[in-house]
C-alpha cells in the first residue's frame, strides 16, 4: 500500500475515532498528495519518494508556524501545529540518529572525494539526495561542515 492509500485508510479511521487533530492533519496531506498527483506533467501519479519530500516539507512549515505562534504568545495554536507536524512524521521514514548520519556523510565524503570544506556543495548535492526524509537538511548540512573542517 502506497502513502496515498494509507493516508486514505487513516482518514476513514480518523473520522469513526473523533480525532479531530489528526483527521486535520490527514485531511492536509490528502489535499497535497491530490494536488501533486494532478500538477502538470505528474501523469497522475505520485511516488512515494516525492509524498516523502512533501511530508518533508509539512513538518517543516508546521513547526515554523508553531514557533511563530510561540513567538507571539498564542500557545494554543502554537500546540495544535505540533500536533499536526507529530501526526505527519509518522508517515515519514525513520530519522536517523547522529551516529548513523555521521556514518552515512562519511561514506559520501569518501564516494565524492571530497577533501577541504570547499568541496561543501559536492557533498551536499549527493547527501541531500541520498538522506532526503531520514535527516533534516540543517543537521546534514551542519554535519557535513563539521566533518570537512576535520579533514
Amino acid at each position: 500500500m502506497n502513502l496515498f492509500d494509507q493516508v486514505s485508510e487513516d482518514i476513514k479511521k480518523a473520522m469513526l475515532a473523533r480525532e479531530k487533530v489528526r483527521l486535520e492533519a490527514l485531511r492536509g496531506i490528502k489535499k497535497e498528495f491530490l494536488e501533486a498527483k494532478t500538477a502538470k506533467g505528474a501523469n497522475g501519479e505520485l511516488t512515494d519518494e516525492t509524498a516523502v519530500r512533501i511530508l518533508t516539507k509539512m513538518v517543516k512549515q508546521r513547526r515554523e508556524s508553531a514557533k511563530i505562534y510561540t513567538d507571539n504568545n498564542r500557545p494554543e495554536l502554537a500546540e495544535n501545529e505540533l500536533a499536526e507536524a507529530a501526526v505527519i512524521e509518522g508517515y515519514l521514514p525513520a530519522q536517523l540518529s547522529d551516529e548513523e548520519l555521521t556514518a552515512e556523510i562519511a561514506a559520501i565524503i569518501a564516494q565524492t572525494g571530497a577533501s577541504s570544506p570547499k568541496d561543501m556543495g559536492k557533498v551536499m548535492g549527493v547527501a541531500s539526495k541520498q538522506l532526503a526524509g531520514r535527516a533534516e537538511g540543517r543537521a546534514i548540512s551542519a554535519k557535513v561542515k563539521e566533518m570537512l573542517a576535520a579533514l
